[in-house]
């Protein structure tokens, strides 16, 4: 499983609209962007504490093939075209990669 961590921006046309159309939009996009049931999304509010980004999307995906492809969906999307939102920095992680690591060392006795 990897976990990849989007910054977001948001424009001046998104935050014209009515809030009702903000969500109305995402709403849909997001269901088709998320299609591959592989991939998972949570999103997080960060303009209250940055000015580098206004949100912070989190997809957890069963591999990196399954995210690029919502990605590239995404990217596809109004949500960026139009565009409502500018991608600011794409995190890729893996959870305790540490922990993986550290079992494959060969022990040093």
């Amino acid at each position: 499983m990897i976990t990849v961590f989007v910054l977001l921006k948001t424009t001046q046309e998104w935050l014209r609209l009515e809030r009702s159309e903000r969500n109305r939009i995402a709403d849909s996009v997001l269901s088709s962007v998320l299609s591959d049931s592989t991939v998972t999304l949570r999103m997080f509010d960060a303009e209250a504490f940055t000015t580098n980004c206004t949100d912070v999307a989190m997809f957890q995906a069963e591999d990196m093939q399954a995210f690029y492809f919502t990605i590239e969906r995404l990217r596809d999307s109004e949500l960026i075209t139009r565009p409502y939102f500018e991608m600011v920095q794409i995190i890729p992680t893996i959870e305790d990669g540490y922990k993986a690591f550290e079992k494959n060392i060969p022990s040093q006795s």
